[in-house]
């Protein structure tokens, strides 16, 4: 996370902290990610990897999302579980994105995404390696605000 980012007021009791935050977004899978478009807003899910400090996508090239981001990187990205109000927790986090590296990706070694890249292969495709199709980039998101929230902390207030 950068110096910049901005504290959240808001909910400060059932916020999680940056361990639980860590924790949940390891383990959850989707996101909804919020881009801004010539026309208004566009929403859409996408898988997404997180390395303690940054939030990584790996996006069609072709996608309208790419083509937001790439003309105004501005992004709100939302994380979330829970069905019934007791147990609802999320991660809401809003920043920029920067294409990092090769786009398209085809698989040539890259230092810069060795990490994320191993992270990514391991929560979704079950080994330790990438498939590249030559169809995908990598986006980096650095938050300039991080909002969280877990409802069952609210049996614990009383």
């Amino acid at each position: 996370m950068t110096d910049e980012l901005r504290p959240q007021k808001r909910g400060r009791r059932i916020a999680m902290s940056q361990e639980e935050r860590d924790a949940f977004l390891a383990a959850e899978r989707t996101c909804r990610v919020a881009t801004i478009g010539p026309d208004g807003p566009h929403a859409t899910p996408l898988w997404f990897g997180w390395d303690g400090t940054a939030l990584w996508l790996n996006s069609l090239t072709r996608s309208k999302r790419w083509a937001d981001l790439v003309r105004d990187p501005r992004i709100s990205v939302v994380v979330d579980a829970g069905t019934e109000y007791q147990e609802l927790r999320g991660v809401e986090l809003t920043g920029t994105a920067e294409v990092v590296g090769e786009a398209p990706r085809t698989g040539e070694p890259e230092p810069a995404l060795a990490e994320i890249e191993l992270l990514f292969a391991r929560k979704y495709l079950g080994g330790d390696e990438m498939i590249h199709d030559g169809r995908h980039g990598w986006l980096r998101v650095t938050p300039t605000k991080i909002s969280s929230w877990d409802f069952r902390k609210l049996a614990e207030l009383g």
